[in-house]
C-alpha cells in the first residue's frame, strides 16, 4: 500500500503537487509480502514540457540492487524450514527413482554372476593368499556417500541454502546407486575370478580338475566361491570414485579453484577425495581382491557417474555461476520476473495516482475560479 504524502494542496496558479526536476527521482515504499525487497520504483513525474515521463535507473543502480538482492539471499533466506518441503515435493519423484534403483542395486548384488571356465593353467595368476579387506564392505557406503554428505551439511549450517544441499544429496547419492548398479551388472556378465580365486576354490589345498575339460572342481564355500567370481570392475573403486569424485566437483565449484588466478592450495583441496579414493582402489589390489585393472575401469566408471551426476545439478566447476546449482539460478529468475511484474504494477499505479491528484487539484481550482475566490 502506498504512503501517504502529507502537504497542502497549492494555490493556483503554482506547481503540481508531483513537480520535480527533470533529473530527480522520487520513489514509493511499498509494504514487504516477502523476505526479498523489490526494486526501488521509480515514480513517474512531470517533466519541463509537463508531460508524465518516468526515469530510467542507470546500471550502476540495477547491479548494485541485484547484487544486494543475491547477497541478501545468500544470508539465510532459503532454507531447510522454510523452503525444505515444499523442495522435497517437487523432487519426489526423484526420490522414488532413488529408492527403486538402491532395490535394484541390493537384487543385483546377490544376483549369481556367470561361471567363467577355470583350467589348471589359469591357476598361476589367480593363486594369491586370502586376506581381510582393509577398506571393509560396510565402510564403502559411509566413504562415498555419508562423508559427502556430512561435507554438504557443514556448508548448509554456513551458507544456509537448501537448494544447494538438497541437490548435491540427491546427486552424490544418485551418482553412487547409478554406479553401483553399472558395476553391478558388469561384475555378473563378466564373471572374471579374483586373484585369490585358487584357495576360495581349494581352501585345504587340495586340487580336483575336472578330467574331460581340465575345468576346476571346487568345493569351498559357496557364498565365498560366488564372490570370487566378482572381480571385474572393483566395485569398492567404483563407489568411491563416484561419490568423492561428485565431492571434488562439489568442492571445486564452491571455492573456485578454476578462476584462473592460480592458488595451489585450491588444488589441493579438489585432489584429496579423488587420492582417498584412490587409496581404496590401491588397497583392493594389496589384499588380492582385485586385479589392477579392475582397479583402473571400476575408477574409471565411478568418476564419469561423478561428471554426468554433478552437470546434471550444478554448472562445470570454471563456470562463473558453479558455486551454486541450477535450481538456485531458476529460483533468482523467477524472482527478478516477479520484482519486474510488481515494479510494471506499482508504476501504473503511481500514474493513477498522480492522475487523480491532478484532477483533484484541477477540479479544486475551478470551484475556485467558479466561486470567485480567485
Amino acid at each position: 500500500m502506498f504512503r501517504r504524502v502529507r502537504g497542502s494542496v497549492p494555490a493556483a496558479g503554482s506547481q503540481p503537487p508531483f513537480t520535480a526536476n527533470q533529473n530527480s527521482i522520487r520513489t514509493v515504499t511499498f509494504r514487504r509480502h516477502s523476505p526479498y525487497l523489490p526494486l526501488p520504483v521509480p515514480f513517474p513525474h512531470r517533466g519541463r514540457s509537463g508531460s508524465l515521463s518516468t526515469p530510467v535507473p542507470s546500471l550502476a543502480i540495477l547491479s548494485r540492487v541485484s547484487e544486494d538482492r543475491m547477497r541478501e539471499v545468500q544470508l539465510g533466506s532459503h532454507t531447510i524450514q522454510t523452503h525444505g518441503a515444499g523442495l522435497a515435493r517437487k523432487h519426489t519423484y526423484d526420490w522414488v527413482v532413488l529408492v527403486l534403483l538402491a532395490a535394484v542395486v541390493v537384487v543385483l548384488h546377490y544376483a549369481p554372476p556367470f561361471t567363467r571356465f577355470v583350467g589348471k593353467d589359469m591357476m598361476t595368476d589367480i593363486r594369491y593368499p586370502v586376506r581381510q579387506s582393509t577398506v571393509p564392505a560396510w565402510s564403502v557406503p559411509v566413504i562415498s556417500i555419508a562423508c559427502p554428505v556430512a561435507v554438504f551439511i557443514v556448508l548448509y549450517i554456513g551458507r544456509r541454502d537448501v537448494y544447494d544441499l538438497h541437490h548435491a544429496t540427491l546427486g552424490v547419492i544418485f551418482a553412487v546407486l547409478i554406479t553401483a548398479a553399472f558395476t553391478d551388472v558388469i561384475k555378473n556378465a563378466v564373471g572374471r575370478p579374483r586373484p585369490d580365486f585358487f584357495w576360495r576354490c581349494f581352501p585345504d589345498g587340495r586340487q580336483m580338475y575336472d578330467q574331460v575339460t581340465g575345468g576346476v572342481i571346487c568345493h569351498g564355500e559357496k557364498s565365498f566361491l560366488t564372490d570370487g567370481h566378482k572381480s571385474f570392475p572393483s566395485g569398492h573403486t567404483s563407489w568411491s570414485f563416484a561419490g568423492l569424485g561428485f565431492l571434488s566437483l562439489y568442492l571445486s565449484g564452491k571455492i573456485k579453484a578454476f578462476d584462473g588466478k592460480g592458488h595451489v592450495a585450491k588444488l589441493c583441496i579438489v585432489i584429496l577425495p579423488l587420492l582417498l579414493a584412490s587409496l581404496v582402489g590401491i588397497s583392493r589390489v594389496d589384499n588380492y581382491r582385485n586385479h589392477w585393472e579392475d582397479v583402473f575401469v571400476g575408477g574409471l566408471i565411478g568418476y564419469i557417474m561423478a561428471v554426468l551426476c554433478y552437470l546434471h545439478f550444478f554448472p562445470p566447476p570454471y563456470h562463473h555461476q558453479g558455486w551454486g546449482p541450477y535450481a538456485y539460478f531458476h529460483m533468482l529468475q523467477e524472482l527478478e520476473a516477479g520484482n519486474s511484474n510488481n515494479t510494471q504494477n506499482q508504476q501504473s499505479a503511481g500514474e493513477h495516482h498522480i492522475r487523480l491528484a491532478g484532477q483533484h487539484h484541477n477540479g479544486r481550482s475551478r470551484n475556485d475560479l467558479e466561486s470567485g475566490r480567485v
